[in-house]
């Protein structure tokens, strides 16, 4: 009898023990608002390098997902996508950041793409240009900026707008960017073939531009525009495309005002792909790692609330199921 009243008090003080865990950690969540994460939770580190057009939101995802799963760490670098694709294909991280094309040869060598938002690269000046106003009136046309980064035939700023005479100086990338292999795709051309004094990274580029009264180069959306306000940075702006070439920018191609604006041209198809494109986690083969695979699909559906406000665009619901199809 001693026994079996023993056994019944255990079990008494076992089920009210449990029910005080229960409602200690609900009453903890209501007053912290913070998701308590499961006790299944995952464990491990992600290691990341490339592109620094996706390197903001990236950082921004992982964040995130590290307040529902707090076991698995991250080392999050940006170096350009070049670097980032062979990182990945020589196994030196878990996730090179892509913002161009795959090429044939890294497709061979194992490269797996997951596509994950869509920016655009985009072409800036100083503002302190003497020229900006009729600049800013008149736009550029395609070939005018073939004939500045590539042809070279274009010199001076006279030449696209306004009436004072000051030369033009180019501003393009010095790593294996996929900005600068983006831009250059819009004229059929390589990163190679751009013109201009080489320059690290997407915000060394914007930096370069902001410093030089007479400069042009092309950024990434999120180095130019200021998150909160959402307009565009002081000192470098993005240059009009003048998209249907009448010499004017018209009210449907006055869309850089906001990064709202120009990323709502971007998802419409207003503004030209290229420079707009998919960006994307590249990997050597498909994906195994348990926490690997549960931040891609985190990424692909919880984590698209993240990216408006951080100044990109969302893939079609559609081209999501796509690219989640190849995380599983």
């Amino acid at each position: 009898m001693k026994y079996t009243f023993l056994k019944k008090r255990t079990i008494l003080l076992t089920a009210i023990a449990l029910s005080v865990v229960v409602v200690t950690s609900s009453f903890i969540n209501k007053i912290t608002n913070k998701p308590i994460p499961p006790a299944d939770d995952l464990e491990g580190t992600i290691s990341i390098s490339g592109a620094f057009a996706l390197y903001p939101i990236t950082v921004k995802w992982a964040e995130e997902f590290r307040k529902l799963h707090p076991k698995v760490k991250f080392n999050i670098s940006a170096g350009g996508a070049g670097k980032g694709i062979t990182d990945a294909l020589s196994n030196l991280v878990d996730i090179g950041l892509a913002s161009r094309d795959i090429s044939p040869e890294e497709i061979k060598k194992g490269a797996y793409t997951i596509y994950v938002t869509k920016d655009a690269v985009v072409p800036t000046f100083n503002t302190g240009n003497p020229n900006a106003a009729a600049l800013l009136a008149k736009g550029v046309k395609r070939d005018q900026f073939l004939n500045i980064f590539v042809s070279g035939s274009i010199k001076d700023w006279k030449q696209v707008a306004g009436k004072v005479s000051v030369p033009i100086h180019i501003y393009t990338r010095s790593d294996a960017a996929g900005a600068a292999e983006t831009w250059a795709k819009y004229f059929n051309k390589k990163q190679e073939d751009l013109l201009g004094v080489a320059v690290y990274g997407d915000p060394g580029l914007a930096q370069a531009v902001k410093k030089d009264v007479t400069a042009i180069g092309y950024n990434n959306l999120e180095y130019l525009y200021d998150l909160k306000t959402r307009k565009q940075v002081d000192g470098v702006h993005v240059l009009p495309i003048d998209l249907n070439g009448n010499g004017k920018i018209d009210a449907d191609e006055n869309f850089y005002a906001t990064i709202d604006e120009l990323t709502n041209a971007i998802a419409t198809g207003k503004y030209p792909s290229p420079p707009a494109r998919n960006l994307g986690f590249l990997f050597k083969g498909k994906p195994k790692k348990k926490e690997l695979v549960e931040f891609v699909k985190y990424v692909l559906t919880d984590g698209q609330k993240f990216v408006d406000e951080n100044g990109y665009i969302a893939l079609s619901k559609q081209k999501l199921q796509e690219e989640l199809k190849k995380a599983q």
